[in-house]
């Protein structure tokens, strides 16, 4: 009786993690670019058709990850008054994040000279409404053509309603909940399907662009690596650090002592979902935040507290539109602040998260998708600074949440 029935090694493309995948189609589209030259146009239907495929998720993804996000704090006391200071304290320095990201974007200015130019780049060369129209635009006349049109500001803002009138509803808003995370778990998937197609995708805009503008496109990669690291490192040292010995009148050496272990885990994994077990127990037993706050604060902060991402989000946006000579006006400014907080709400667990949310800011403020091509091969490098950012985030909102509540053991928390 012939038992062969063996399990069969996976070949070496299979066997590579995604984020390999996509640096290898970066490094040969370069490669065949440059020996092509000019006639490496001919591969860059191969990017469109993943451009495509990403603009397909947006409307659909955003939305019903939106509302799952909002829907999953049902529990009334969890809403309550530690809810609030949670979600405000991680909104804002999402919005903090993002500002320092364009921040160090304008001075380094990684973009500059690099004078690409954009296929079907309809929003180019229009004028930027002002802010006042942008903030009265923000509600949809019409939920449905906004979603037409792709109109992310107001699908968000939609989104978030809906959510929020979904919990307040109780158990007849249940049957509709359970769709949209069945919805929201099938775009997961479909994503993660997409995602896999990032390699071949990456690989003909690679070969495009450095067919067309040459090896000359590298250098600016590097400016970005720095700008995000910088960004990192004043985001934690400066502002996170700052913000415990303004408002919780704490000495911010011993956060900084505290958050050691699990920054190393977010570093070395990217995954702030898998750096969570390490993270609540950093929290408890060497900052001293009670089971109860680290419980509800830090899975909330997993969810909704994207500052890592945010922060690479400025930074790329600027990259990008300086790369293809673009000028942002301010409200173009307020308005990937204003779209990558609110969308940080439910952005955790997606698998290719930092790309899908910055194709969501470009696309907002009109800036050309083919852009992600430059910054989808350090993709890597970036993610694991922006993954450190948000536990660090997590764990620093967790001890001002606990200390307001007077549920800091700060004898704990000094002896860090």
């Amino acid at each position: 009786m012939n038992t062969q029935v063996q399990s069969q090694p996976k070949g070496f493309w299979s066997g590579l993690a995604l984020w390999k995948k996509i640096l290898i189609g970066m490094v040969a589209g370069l490669v065949v670019g440059t020996i092509m030259g000019p006639s490496a146009a001919i591969l860059k239907p191969i990017g469109t058709l993943f451009i495509n495929a990403i603009k397909m998720l947006i409307v659909p993804l955003v939305f019903c990850s939106l509302i799952v996000g909002i829907t999953s704090m049902k529990d009334t006391r969890k809403m309550g008054r530690i809810g609030v200071k949670a979600i405000v304290l991680y909104m804002g320095t999402t919005a903090v994040a993002i500002a320092i990201g364009m921040g160090l974007s304008s001075i380094l200015e990684p973009g500059a000279g690099l004078n690409m130019v954009a296929k079907n780049l309809e929003d180019s060369g229009k004028a930027a409404p002002e802010l006042v129209q942008t903030l009265l635009a923000m509600i949809p006349q019409n939920p449905v053509n906004a979603m037409a049109a792709g109109n992310i500001l107001q699908i968000i803002v939609f989104a978030v309603g809906l959510g929020v009138s979904l919990v307040l509803v109780g158990e007849k808003g249940e049957p509709a909940v359970k769709i949209f995370e069945s919805l929201a778990e099938a775009m997961y998937k479909l994503t993660e399907i997409v995602m896999t197609l990032a390699p071949y995708g990456i690989f003909g805009l690679m070969a495009w662009v450095a067919g067309t503008y040459g090896l000359d496109v590298l250098l600016p990669l590097i400016k970005v690596i720095a700008a995000v690291y910088i960004g990192a490192l004043i985001h934690i040292l400066v502002f996170y650090s700052g913000l415990l010995s303004i408002l919780g009148r704490l000495n911010p050496i011993n956060y900084l002592r505290g958050i050691t272990n699990p920054a190393a885990v977010a570093f070395t994994t990217s995954s702030s979902s898998g750096t969570l077990p390490a993270t609540i127990k950093a929290s408890r037993e060497e900052l001293g935040v009670s089971e109860g706050v680290s419980s509800f604060v830090l899975p909330l902060g997993a969810t909704i507290n994207m500052d890592g991402t945010a922060l690479y989000q400025g930074v790329c946006a600027l990259f990008i539109a300086q790369a293809f000579g673009i000028d942002l006006e301010t409200s173009d400014y307020l308005t990937i602040i204003l779209t990558a907080t609110l969308a940080s709400i439910g952005t955790a667990g997606v698998p290719g998260a930092g790309l899908i949310m910055l194709s969501l800011v470009l696309s907002t403020v009109g800036l050309p998708i083919e852009g992600l091509a430059i910054v989808a091969g350090i993709d890597r490098i970036l993610d694991m600074a922006r993954t450190t950012i948000n536990i660090c985030g997590d764990m620093m909102v967790a001890v001002l949440v606990a200390k307001s509540e007077g549920e800091l053991s700060e004898d704990t928390y000094h002896a860090s």
